[in-house]
């Protein structure tokens, strides 16, 4: 991440013209030529030129400001098997009844038949609204008459009367660019701290000063006009285990620093966390809530006793809150309800369930701050300067005998002290309301920790016949449990999961442990694997990872420019056992492995092995870290590559005395 500019305002230096927007419908010989874009060969599109502005401007009628965001693209389709590059999305906020328009849209698809241009333009009843949630809207459209070679160009206009983040700009998107420029034009009265995040540097930058730029109701104002240029930008390739791709584009940002008023005083909203820690330990829907513990003076007496040790009564507040008050699915560090509405309403938002929790762990005399964060696909937040807007989770953190245990009571299957895997995201800021804020590591110490166990008997027609036990613990029995709470019941589980076990039968199944969500999660399995036709008096061949095959490396970039995040400590065992038809040795089986990861991050050990008659099979597969640099992405990639290979590999059985 990298601050540009401590400020904008007067710019008094010009570095001479720059091209400013294209011209919509032209189309240059050079970019007609293009068949595939040379930089990335495997593309299925390409942004020949994009270019938006964003400005101030005053709406008399109604006496508002408003940011007016222009933004044109005009993109190059290669494969047009590839439909994501035609379908369009346009996000609208809201926030606090103020609302995003979008005005002005047009789009077209250019198309050459025998030398001769062809146009082919959106129609109006082609253009959707989705309200993904009350905080955003979505105006969707898809580019009509794509073919390969097709060349996209569209624009629009956003009126935002959101002025505290400006517009942020993403120079690097899913698809390449050639050319992408921002411009920022923007009163002195107003200063920004501008962050430039990602992992490539600007083309170029260039500023000036724009005299009577913007004018309020008799008050002419000058203005600072910024250019931000990338050229060649690689396209983000999002891959397994990562958090918000917006943590790792390169893209910059803009936050309202100062504004100055007519009458020569300032208003400053970067503030230090002394002045954040007041304003939110005074506000109705955050200090205020953590303050109601008279919300469970009536209540306590039936979750706690008297005599309880004070893990115990933790735990008993903890259970209560959560089964009081069911998730309505939104975030957000403030309460929604207030929680007294909503311990009489049984629902509430991320705060108003675990700002009760603060409160009742607080009536019942137990150590408990409060914890706000963002979560892993809200992004990482800034810790240059206190910006709430960046944080969108809270949660509760108690203190009992020099131990900490981070809580979260808006999930049933989660077990006291475990945190969602969406909360594990860098750092949160503790508010109290006896000390000043600080920064806490947001981290868990629980695995995700499976065991499988097969142990059978291979009968002389190929027939391996047994029992799989599938031991979830930890993470691993949480995500367990919340799949299973997405069918009607543990039968319609089952069956799901005989229609998917191709080549192992299941005759019969059990799933023990389901609502112990403290205790592990059991699955057991009586199967039937047919490994070959029949035997044979000469060599047998069959393959043995018959459990847990990883069949697929999720590690594919040539190189990632981004950290692996796992989330959690991994940890999987598997224990495969099979009693062999009499009078059989093993000749040939794969490599014994033990692979192990710079600075012991991770290991894979494997080991096959006949004894009295018995061929037992033996793997692990655990990370130590969980979290990687992209400089050590290669030894993880290269590790499930020989992983791969090596479960590709049979074992070799011979018959005695033939």
């Amino acid at each position: 991440m990298t601050r540009l500019s401590l400020c904008i305002c007067f710019i008094c230096s010009f570095f001479g013209s720059y091209a400013g927007d294209f011209a919509f419908g032209v189309i240059s010989n050079e970019e007609l030529a293009i068949k595939k874009y040379q930089l990335d060969s495997v593309s299925s599109a390409v942004v020949l030129n994009e270019y938006g502005t964003a400005r101030f401007m005053f709406d008399d009628q109604k006496g508002e400001l408003n940011i007016v965001f222009t933004h044109h693209v005009k993109l190059k389709i290669f494969n047009k098997e590839d439909p994501k590059q035609a379908n369009i999305q346009i996000p609208l906020r809201a926030s606090d009844n103020k609302v995003e328009q979008l005005q002005d849209l047009k789009a077209v698809t250019y198309n050459y038949v025998d030398g001769r241009r062809v146009e082919t333009w959106l129609d109006a009843k082609n253009v959707y609204r989705e309200e993904l949630n009350k905080y955003v809207a979505l105006t969707k459209f898809t580019m009509p008459n794509i073919q390969d070679g097709s060349i996209v160009e569209y624009s629009y206009q956003l009126i935002s009367p959101l002025i505290y983040n400006f517009r942020t700009w993403e120079f690097q998107t899913d698809i390449p660019k050639i050319n992408s420029e921002f411009e920022a034009i923007i009163p002195a009265t107003y200063t920004y701290n501008v962050v430039m995040r990602g992992p490539y540097k600007l083309t170029d930058q260039k500023s000036s000063l724009v005299r009577d730029g913007f004018r309020l109701p008799g008050w002419p104002i000058d203005c600072s006009r910024m250019v931000y240029i990338m050229k060649n930008v690689p396209a983000f390739i999002e891959e397994d285990y990562m958090t918000a791709a917006s943590n790792f584009k390169s893209a910059i940002y803009f936050e309202l620093a100062t504004v100055y008023l007519r009458n020569g005083s300032q208003h400053h909203y970067t503030k230090e966390w002394k002045n954040v820690d007041r304003e939110l330990l005074t506000d109705r829907v955050l200090g205020g809530q953590m303050k109601q513990k008279g919300v469970f003076e009536d209540k306590l007496p039936k979750i706690i006793e008297v005599n309880m040790e004070d893990l115990t009564k933790a735990k008993a507040v903890y259970e209560w809150v959560r089964s009081q008050i069911k998730w309505n699915k939104y975030y957000g560090i403030f309460s929604e309800l207030g929680i007294k509405k909503a311990l009489e309403r049984h629902e509430g938002n991320i705060a108003d369930i675990n700002l009760a929790l603060v409160a009742g762990l607080s009536a019942a005399g137990l150590d408990v701050e409060t914890v706000i964060l963002s979560t892993r696909e809200h992004g990482i937040v800034n810790k240059l300067n206190p910006v709430i807007s960046e944080f969108n989770y809270v949660i509760a953190k108690l203190n009992i005998d020099g131990e900490s245990y981070f809580l979260d009571a808006s999930d049933p299957f989660l077990p006291f002290g475990m945190l969602p895997l969406r909360c594990i995201n860098d750092q949160g800021r503790v508010l109290s309301l006896s000390k000043p804020s600080y920064w806490v590591d947001i981290k868990s110490n629980a695995k995700r920790h499976i065991i499988y166990v097969l142990t059978g008997e291979l009968s002389n027609d190929g027939l391996l016949t047994g029992t799989m036990k599938i031991s979830n613990f930890n993470y691993a029995a949480y995500l367990k449990r919340k799949e299973l709470a997405n069918y009607p019941d543990i039968e319609q589980y089952i069956e799901r999961k005989k229609e998917e076990s191709i080549g192992m039968e299941i005759r019969e199944a059990r799933v023990s442990g389901v609502d112990s969500v403290d205790m592990g999660l059991v699955e057991e399995y009586q199967i039937a694997i047919k490994l070959f036709d029949s035997l044979g008096n000469g060599s047998l061949y069959f393959n043995p990872f018959i459990v847990n095959k990883i069949g697929k490396n999720p590690f594919t970039l040539a190189e990632r420019t981004y950290p692996v995040d796992f989330g959690s400590l991994l940890e999987e065992t598997v224990l495969v056992d099979i009693a062999l038809p009499a009078g059989y040795t093993l000749t040939a089986k794969p490599a014994d492995a033990n692979w192990v990861l710079p600075d012991r991050g991770g290991q894979f050990i494997s080991r096959i092995e006949l004894d009295n008659n018995y061929l037992r099979c033996n793997q692990a597969l655990r990370f130590n870290r969980t979290i990687f640099t992209s400089d050590e992405y290669l030894f993880l990639k290269e590790l499930f590559s020989r992983v791969i290979q090596l479960e590709k590999a049979d074992v070799v059985l011979e018959k005695k005395g033939v």
